[in-house]
């Protein structure tokens, strides 16, 4: 488990904006991820939240939430969780996305990225089933992801 990742936000988000500088510094590592200008509400082993709040910017044609908008959440979150809750000695990458669009995605958004089955150390890669459940604000689901994160043993150089 990346212990620092998982230290880093028990100790910021404690601060005032804590949360936003989190969120910040993570988008900082992965750049792409600014353009949805997520916000981590939660994070621990097997569990990451993260709203993006319903503005323009991540607005369609029809003035919901864009679908590729709800990609990137679900990646980031999912992401984020695997890097806290994999073992020391294993790395991740993610190898494929499935959505489902449930409704309409109007609103600010909430993701919750948990694991399918517990991650175990292991000398060669497998798959790693994370589910990602994105929400509106009156808790009704309106997109789902199953992402498949490639973990295999890290390599000492």
């Amino acid at each position: 488990m990346s212990a620092s990742l998982l230290s880093m936000y028990q100790r910021i988000t404690r601060w005032p904006a804590g949360h936003w500088l989190f969120s910040r510094a993570v988008c900082f590592r992965a750049p792409y991820f600014s353009t949805i200008s997520p916000r981590f509400v939660a994070l621990e082993p097997g569990r990451c939240e993260v709203h993006i709040r319903d503005r323009r910017r991540v607005h369609n044609h029809i003035g919901t939430v864009h679908a590729i908008a709800l990609c990137n959440l679900a990646e980031l979150s999912a992401g984020v969780m695997t890097e806290v809750t994999i073992p020391a000695g294993m790395r991740w990458i993610p190898k494929g996305m499935a959505v489902e669009y449930l409704a309409k995605a109007v609103g600010t958004m909430h993701a919750v990225a948990t694991p399918e089955i517990a991650p175990v150390e292991s000398a060669e890669g497998y798959e790693w089933p994370v589910v990602v459940r994105v929400s509106d604000p009156a808790g009704k689901d309106v997109f789902q992801a199953r992402i498949s994160m490639w973990l295999s043993p890290r390599t000492r150089h």
